[in-house]
């Protein structure tokens, strides 16, 4: 891989966008390796979670320029958003480690993921308008999904940009944490989820992929109702709800505790 890294720790694969030359911009190439690795760790035992983050001091400084103008030229913009698309699109639980600027595109690639955490020297900007494009890759849809109206406009229409904590305070980013306990915290968050079943966490991403579709609380229980019971027939469910049943059945009563 000449432009990403990925490495292993207690389930959880750490994909390091790795250019730092060029701040990790998002190339055609990078995004071929991001979809050719993602495929491989879905489809591994050993991993049941995901972190994306930069390499050196920056998250991704959006799309190669070079790139960008030669996708408009083949009149195939979507190539530039393969790779945070298919990240998007995973079938692990997804974590961004935004440990710096995170820009245009680069801002999506963080966005693609399940949950944000920024360093607080971590620093969100749209910059779309400011080189003369439209946002693209559902920029505004994904940063409102987060946030809110005005901090969609702010930062999209005014150009402000976001540090870690002002990401916290508006709901772009979920914690802000001190940028030597970044990965940490990310490692902390991502194992937890990479310790339930494999299976569980992607029907469960697959659920929420197909949430904007229900517009009723009927339609959502029975959106819930086939996964839940699939996930009921499961050997893992089994084992779980005896292990907490012997947990209730040894705790003494309270009759018991004041005896």
């Amino acid at each position: 891989m000449d432009y990403i890294k990925v490495e292993l720790s207690d389930g959880v694969a750490i994909l390091t966008l790795n250019d730092p030359s060029k701040r990790n911009a998002i190339n055609l190439s990078m995004n071929d390796e991001i979809c050719q690795v993602l495929d491989e760790l879905e489809n591994s035992k050993e991993v049941g979670a995901l972190i994306v983050t930069g390499e050196g001091k920056g998250f991704c400084s959006g799309a190669d320029l070079d790139d960008l103008l030669a996708a408009r030229e083949r009149d195939n913009i979507r190539d530039i958003y393969l790779g945070f698309l298919r990240v998007a699109d995973s079938t692990l639980p997804t974590v961004a480690a935004v440990n710096g600027a995170a820009v245009g595109a680069g801002m999506n690639m963080a966005l693609a993921c399940d949950v944000i955490i920024a360093a607080e020297s971590a620093k969100f900007d749209s910059r779309f308008l400011q080189i003369g494009i439209h946002p693209g890759g559902g920029h505004t849809w994904r940063l409102l999904a987060r946030t809110n109206f005005q901090t969609l406009r702010a930062m999209v229409l005014f150009g402000e940009v976001l540090r870690g904590p002002d990401a916290f305070r508006t709901g772009l980013a979920w914690k802000c944490v001190p940028d030597e306990k970044l990965m940490e915290e990310c490692l902390t968050i991502a194992k937890q989820a990479a310790s339930y079943p494999k299976d569980l966490t992607t029907m469960t991403k697959v659920a929420f992929h197909q949430l904007p579709s229900i517009d009723s609380s009927d339609d959502a229980v029975q959106h819930e109702v086939v996964p839940q019971v699939k996930s009921m027939e499961s050997e893992e469910f089994s084992l779980l709800v005896q292990s907490l049943q012997k947990k209730i059945t040894s705790k003494p009563s309270p009759s018991e505790e004041q005896d």
